[in-house]
């Protein structure tokens, strides 16, 4: 920082705000804050009950996005969010609402898992060690949190309830004629009773235990199976698709990727794809958000088709089951578990060179392709490459509408989590399919007929033609013809054929997969799950909880060569025997017996799935939250009707997984009648980024922005002249500014108002030290407002305000408290600024109702300067729960607004008029304006057009 900053200059004035006082006030402040408890928000009952007349006020529950606290520590950057949530937050206490804001810490993750590889240091330590610097540095900004209710997912108090959360999931199924969760010992007595059928036809008594395990399996919305995962040898673990680059490596790391199946635990999620989508109506979201949601769901209609093949069946889901009888092949997705199955020994006689891949076999070339396949990423495969992949299985299916014989690939551009993991080929209707045809001469028939005049001779087309819109041809069969009819129409007529035929039936495809929710690490939940002798899962009663994470020599995974797909996890806890392997009674009637535990962890998705409903009741031990406690801060009300949280505030990244994700949980422990809000968070708010200056030098790598000098509109380091773009702020670009360096240069306060008033809120906007000091002059006039820098003696006045400070006051009240409940905080700076002013300019002594109320306007926005003048002017409360000013409507409108007069489009007079005049009125005035009659000239008036109070325009005959 500049040593010739006002902010650190010399000053005669004793009494003057300047950083040093800044930091005696906040500091003082916060420790009052503390001590006082004057965060604390009430619940109706329960350890953190308060006054009742608390309680009985409306209530307003904000969050923050869960923040990871990094060893790293917080840039100016990342404060944004908070500091604009505890504003509003602050603004509603004095508006008369009970509020709850307070911060925890999603603290599994990687980066202490991976310093713990290094090091050898346990996670905790380092995860701790981060939090309390993060606490240290979040309360210096004056956030007003309710400290008692904050907590971080590793507390085994927290987690104890993650994992009780994961034990309902396991224990319960989707019952699609109830539309909801349930039990799944209701199920378990549907089929023992005989009300359900057990599926294979069996009755429920001649099932073992094991097949019984495998039936519950496939309803359970918790469930292990064997999925494809992203396996990941270089670091001895499964990654989440997000963790993947385009170009398949490991997003830490840079390692290979393959496609694996590997025994994991899964969330059915898709049972609510429905219910996420339709809930999604009754939000206040902002509507890209809403769209990202929609689309990663991914809701299509269409038709499950059966093609048949050596007495079995391959099942496709198509939404252009109209164009049937232009499939002229079939493509599996490698992973498909019928591709062996139906695959022969030899090429059948006449198979063209280009489908075998050059392989002598086709078992050869389907396990080549595959062992290709498995290195690249769904992102890539999905990519619209030029050249199109793959091998002939050397099967043939036949197409059910006319009975053709019709080859079966596999290629990568088919994924086997979406669908079926089959697709039926109408190549000359999709792009994909056209381009993979020509690439491997195959036939493509024309069934919609093209708007264009390329003709119906598809072999002649240079692209696919792709139409919702147009009529079907060149598709009949014996009992069934789809030509002349429109798609809808025919989509219709077909889809009754299948259903008649009893070869498929219309219905409901999702994009939307099942969670991956294995990890193969040592930093996160363990699963409360134990398996027996026979390999079946079981879940720990809610008395065995929490499990908590053993001691382990080593906090690594295996890893392997980087390029060995034929590999497989080996987990940290797996290497502690004596924790995996136990004798236990589960409560189950059977007694003690040996049981190996689940070694796999939850990802560090669980713990920010719920942390909602934890700060409501956080230190229950006895249920996940109290039902009235739920009720009262989260329950639906008058334009909620699904509850949830009243403002949240984070990043756009989280539009989908984790908001997703938690939208899930919620309405799992909604259907088990553990909460009354079926969706987590109301309002949702996307805050902008903070970003900042990055200097590179000529090899391209980023140098201290601290460090750079400036000459002539050029950039130098060291001499040497560098090129400036703006990006992120962090400390790998070294263009990090700490919150502590803008705090000592300035203050808290300041920087609170300058993070808000660098624009809207869910815009991006460049950090510019250079401009922090503006906010500092505000807060230094505002100071001298109140208090004499000489004497430090209060200056204000007991006079009555004049008119023209009446309707300043005024209307900055009735601007800042629009402003503020709207999260236009930049704008609230603006009217504060433009009052404080006036006061200024004046160069009288401000009343006292004037300076009282300015006081109480940057209360929200700057706390401790607020509580600091609010005392001195001689109150013995807080600032904090002051009721916020009310504007005088006479004093809002005003007293006179300028009115234009034209003649013939022409402006001819300006008059000064009464805001409520009426049209009438109006009209007459301007009519008698000297300048207008002189304008008119004796001309006769064929039209007066009034728009009262500012315009009034003539037109003469």
């Amino acid at each position: 920082m500049s040593e010739t900053n006002p902010a650190t200059a010399e000053v005669a004035a004793p009494h003057r705000y300047t950083a040093a006082v800044a930091a005696e006030i906040e500091a003082r402040w916060q420790d009052f804050w503390d001590a006082d408890g004057t965060y604390a928000a009430p619940n109706p009952k329960g350890d953190l009950a308060g006054d009742p007349g608390l309680v009985a006020k409306p209530k307003k529950y904000i969050m923050d996005m869960f923040p990871y606290p990094s060893g790293a520590g917080l840039h100016v950057g990342h404060p944004l969010g908070y500091i604009a949530t505890d504003v509003f937050a602050r603004f509603q206490r004095m508006t008369g609402h009970n509020v709850l804001h307070t911060l925890g810490f999603d603290a599994f993750g990687l980066p202490a898992e991976q310093h713990a590889v290094q090091t050898g240091e346990h996670p905790r330590v380092t995860t701790e060690a981060a939090i309390n610097n993060m606490k240290s540095q979040l309360r210096r900004l004056g956030l007003g949190h309710d400290k008692r209710r904050s907590f971080a997912t590793i507390d085994p108090d927290y987690y104890k309830w993650t994992q009780w959360i994961f034990v309902q999931i396991f224990n319960s199924w989707y019952d699609d004629e109830a539309k909801q969760a349930r039990p799944i010992s209701e199920l378990v007595a549907r089929f023992e009773s005989g009300e359900r059928a057990v599926p294979g036809g069996r009755s429920w008594d001649a099932l073992s235990a094991a097949e019984r395990a495998d039936v519950l399996g496939e309803y359970r919305l918790a469930y292990a199976s064997d999925a494809p995962v992203n396996w990941c040898p270089g670091l001895g673990t499964v990654l989440a698709n997000e963790e993947v680059t385009a170009d398949g490596r490991s997003e830490r790391g840079n390692f290979p990727v393959f496609k694996a199946k590997l025994r994991q635990w899964n969330m059915r999620i898709t049972a609510y794809a429905d219910r996420l989508l339709d809930d999604l109506n009754e939000l206040d979201w902002p509507e890209a958000i809403k769209l990202q949601q929609r689309n990663w769901i991914g809701r299509s209609e269409g038709a499950r088709v059966d093609f048949p093949i050596d007495g079995e069946a391959i099942t496709v889901f198509t939404t252009r089951q109209d164009t049937l009888f232009g499939a002229t092949y079939m493509v599996l997705a490698p992973e498909h578990p019928l591709v062996e199955k139906f695959t022969p020994a030899a090429w059948p006689e006449g198979t063209h060179d280009v489908w075998t891949g050059g392989h002598a076999t086709p078992a050869e070339a389907v396990a080549a392709y595959r062992a290709q396949a498995a290195s690249k990423s769904d992102v890539e495969r999905q990519a619209e490459a030029k050249d199109k992949t793959g091998v002939f299985t050397g099967a043939f299916a036949t197409n059910p509408v006319n009975g053709e014989q019709i080859p079966v690939f596999i290629a990568d551009y088919v994924l086997m989590g979406y669908g079926t993991g089959a697709i039926m080929a109408v190549p000359a209707h999709d792009a994909r399919d056209f381009a993979f045809a020509r690439a491997f001469e195959l036939p493509i028939r024309c069934v919609v007929e093209p708007s264009d005049d390329r003709g119906t001779d598809a072999s002649t087309w240079d692209d696919a033609f792709v139409s919702y819109d147009a009529k079907i041809v060149n598709s009949h069969g014996e009992d069934v013809s789809l030509d002349g009819l429109g798609v809808t129409e025919a989509k219709a007529r077909i889809t009754e054929w299948l259903q008649d035929k009893g070869i498929g039936e219309g219905t409901v495809n999702f994009r939307l997969r099942d969670w991956l929710f294995s990890r193969q690490r040592y930093w996160g939940e363990p699963f409360p799950i134990v398996y027996d002798e026979d390999g079946i899962a079981h879940s720990l009663p809610e008395s065995m909880l929490p499990l908590e994470l053993p001691e382990v020599e080593d906090y690594s995974p295996r890893t392997f060569d980087p390029d060995d797909a034929d590999t497989s996890p080996e987990t940290p806890l797996s290497r502690n025997q004596d924790w995996v392997d136990v004798t236990l009674d589960l409560g189950d009637g059977r007694g003690p017996r040996p049981y190996r535990r689940e070694t796999n962890t939850m990802p560090n998705w669980a713990g920010s799935c719920w942390y909602e409903l934890r700060y409501l009741d956080p230190h229950n031990s006895e249920k996940l939250v109290d039902p009235e406690i739920e009720q009262y801060w989260m329950g639906p009300r008058a334009g909620q009707p699904h509850g949830g949280v009243d403002l949240y505030v984070g990043g756009a990244e989280h539009a989908v997984l984790h908001l997703l994700y938690a939208r899930f949980w919620s309405k799992v422990l909604y259907d088990l009648g553990h909460i009354s809000s079926p969706e987590p968070f109301h309002k949702l708010y996307n805050q902008g980024m903070i970003q900042a200056f990055v200097y590179r030098d000529s090899r391209g790598f980023p140098v201290p922005a601290a460090e750079i000098e400036e000459r002539d509109g050029a950039f130098f380091h060291n001499g040497e002249q560098v090129k400036r773009e703006l990006g992120k702020m962090g400390k790998s670009l070294k263009n990090a500014v700490t919150p502590e360096a803008i705090c000592e240069e300035y203050g808290a306060d300041t920087l609170r108002l300058y993070e808000m008033a660098m624009g809207p809120l869910d815009v991006s906007r460049p950090w510019d030290t250079r401009a922090v000091v503006g906010q500092y002059r505000l807060l230094q006039r505002l100071w001298r407002n109140v208090v004499d820098e000489a004497t430090g003696e209060v200056t204000v006045t007991d006079a009555e305000p004049d008119e023209t400070t009446l309707r300043a006051l005024h209307k900055a009240i009735d601007g800042v408290r629009q402003d503020l409940e709207g999260l236009r905080f930049n704008t609230a700076i603006a009217k504060v600024t433009e009052l404080n002013n006036h006061l200024t300019k004046a160069g009288a002594a401000v009343p006292r109702p004037v300076a009282e109320s300015l006081v109480l306007l940057i209360a929200p926005l700057a706390p401790h300067i607020a509580e600091e003048l609010w005392r001195k002017l001689g109150h013995t409360d807080s600032v904090v729960h002051q009721d916020f000013p009310v504007a005088d409507p006479r004093y809002v409108v005003d007293e006179t607004v300028t009115c234009v007069v034209q003649v013939k489009g022409k402006v001819k007079a300006r008059l000064e008029v009464s805001p409520a005049i009426s049209d009438d009125e109006l009209e007459k005035v301007a009519l008698a304006d000297e300048k207008v009659v002189a304008a008119l000239d004796g001309a006769d008036i064929r039209k007066v057009i009034v728009r009262a109070p500012k315009l009034v325009n003539i037109v003469p005959a």
